[in-house]
């Protein structure tokens, strides 16, 4: 199979949480484990299989080795495909916007407002298969 992908995937397995709306507006939420991040999109291992186009918000905390503290990456995305590979299922999402945040750090007291996040908006080009 050739692979036409912008940008490469990162391995992560960091815990990652979902949350989605059902068709009757229900609030919905998981956790789950984040396969691999790419600049574009997620493929997240869940047990969960939602339709395509369903909007996700997922969040995750990215520990601290790039920067001084933890930063908590918020995404809208949506999924693009459910896939199964051996043992390991998951969904296939789009990154839409993200948000990423960095974390106070624990115990410290610090009641200053929270750092502005870096934001961006609009849709990534998405190569599909």
């Amino acid at each position: 199979m050739n692979e036409r992908r912008i940008s490469p995937r990162i391995p992560m397995g960091l815990p990652v949480e979902l949350r989605w709306k059902t068709r009757a507006g229900t609030l919905k939420q998981a956790t789950g484990k984040i396969g691999n991040i790419s600049g574009s999109g997620l493929f997240i291992e869940v047990p969960i299989r939602l339709n395509r186009a369903t909007s996700l918000m997922v969040k995750v905390v990215l520990p601290r080795g790039v920067s001084q503290d933890p930063l908590e990456l918020s995404c809208r995305g949506r999924v693009v495909r459910w896939m199964q590979d051996g043992q390991v299922e998951g969904l296939c999402v789009v990154i839409d916007e993200y948000e990423l945040h960095p974390m106070s750090r624990a115990g410290s007291g610090d009641k200053r407002p929270r750092k502005q996040p870096i934001r961006t908006p609009g849709r990534p080009e998405v190569s599909h298969k």
